[in-house]
């Protein structure tokens, strides 16, 4: 008698949870070896750089690439990941610094350390992995600014990289690893390659990962100045003694879809990578869906897409629950006026909502609605937080819904 074929989301659990599992005990085993329990302080959701956000000239290839990253907890070793997931072809860096950062691509000098990969200063990543440095001692403060400069040597046409990093990247012709500052840097403002930091913390330290799409990441933020609300709900868990042991990884990506579509792998593809697989993950927090609702065409698409994100929501809570961690759901921000007020639309929103709020499935729910909306139109941003387009909140705004976050759910 044939054997009936597991349902497809047992099916992905089980998958899930084998990749996660054999991940994470790689990481527990490594961390153990040097003394410390691995957690996130900084991290960034590899997607296949568009076109349009290419590194400029001179481009990679055996040239220096500065790029600044604000971390959230501190510690005295580190270790660095680095993503080729998209690429065509072998990426090779022939050397990888890091230092504490003196503003613009200058560095201070004396904090530089030069990485290396098993023992040795290159590595050159296959097409579609990532690799991670050898554990290096490192006096990293909470919230400071670190800079990675890679010397590359041969790269891929198709690049791995975050466009949505509001923060401002230097790329220098030839071998500059080491140099204190690259004033006749070409400046872009984004990420490419560098995908995370780790720091071996105490066993109470965890970390927070914010899934989400453009408003997690940033849109309507100021660049180099770290004002997403996920930058400031690192500053309110570093000021509140019972938290500053608790890091932030943002892995929102702008455009980003839950279901279908979109830009970069949508939430569900790569719940695994961004979420799970992070180091000393304890919390979820989820904001995406908009671009979901915000896409489909007509009432009738709108109440389904509204439907199946409520199914991929839960599919998500499933998969994070099997893993001990607590799940977070944060309503879905007004976006009336905005290029997705469309017939439909509103109505789509209000049943995710409802569903955030009422369905019970969440471990708790976060109102970002609620702390953005304007009482005199709630289908609209608030005037003093709308960045001016409708849809993305402004730097008050983020700070607004960081603000919104109760501490206390991360205390247990």
């Amino acid at each position: 008698m044939k054997k009936k074929a597991p349902p497809v989301a047992a099916t992905l659990l089980a998958a899930s949870l084998l990749a996660v599992n054999l991940c994470c005990g790689q990481q527990t085993a490594v961390a153990a070896e040097n003394g410390g329990h691995w957690v996130g302080t900084w991290g960034a959701s590899p997607q296949l750089t568009e076109t349009r956000n290419l590194p400029p000239a001179p481009g990679l290839t055996s040239n220096t690439l500065r790029q600044i990253v604000q971390v959230s907890i501190g510690g005295n070793k580190l270790r660095a990941k680095f993503s080729n997931a998209f690429g065509r072809n072998p990426v090779t860096l022939s050397s990888v610094h890091l230092a504490v950062s003196a503003g613009g691509s200058a560095i201070k000098t004396g904090s530089d350390r030069a990485l290396t990969f098993h023992g040795k200063p290159a590595v050159t990543i296959p097409a579609g992995e990532t690799v991670v440095s050898d554990p290096f001692d490192f006096d990293l403060a909470p919230l400071s600014d670190v800079a990675v400069t890679i010397d590359f040597g041969g790269t891929s046409a198709a690049v791995t990289g975050h466009p949505g990093s509001r923060t401002t990247s230097y790329l220098q012709a030839g071998d500059e690893v080491s140099a204190p500052d690259l004033p006749q840097a070409a400046k872009t403002e984004h990420w490419y390659i560098l995908a995370g930091l780790d720091v071996a913390a105490n066993p109470s330290s965890a970390a927070i990962v914010t899934l989400g799409d453009s408003i997690t990441d940033g849109r309507g933020s100021g660049t180099d100045k770290n004002d997403r609300w996920p930058d400031d709900l690192a500053r309110r868990l570093q000021a509140d003694k019972n938290t500053a042991d608790l890091a932030v990884l943002n892995e929102g990506i702008g455009g980003n879809c839950v279901l279908r579509g979109g830009l970069g792998p949508t939430a569900l593809s790569r719940f695994d990578r961004d979420v799970l697989s992070q180091s000393g993950v304890r919390w979820l927090i989820v904001l995406e869906g908009v671009n979901d609702i915000g896409g489909s065409r007509g009432l009738e698409a709108a109440a389904s897409v509204a439907t199946n994100l409520i199914a991929a929501y839960e599919q998500i809570i499933n998969l994070a629950h099997a893993r001990n961690l607590r799940v977070y759901g944060a309503t879905i921000t007004p976006f009336g006026r905005s290029f997705y007020d469309r017939p439909g639309h509103e109505a789509a929103r209000e049943t995710v909502n409802r569903w955030i709020r009422t369905g019970g499935k969440f471990d708790a729910v976060i109102d970002f609605d609620a702390a953005l909306r304007d009482p005199q139109n709630p289908t609209h941003l608030l005037p003093a937080a709308d960045s001016g387009d409708h849809l993305h909140p402004n730097e008050a705004g983020y700070k607004i819904m960081a603000g919104a976050i109760d501490l206390k759910l991360f205390r247990n």
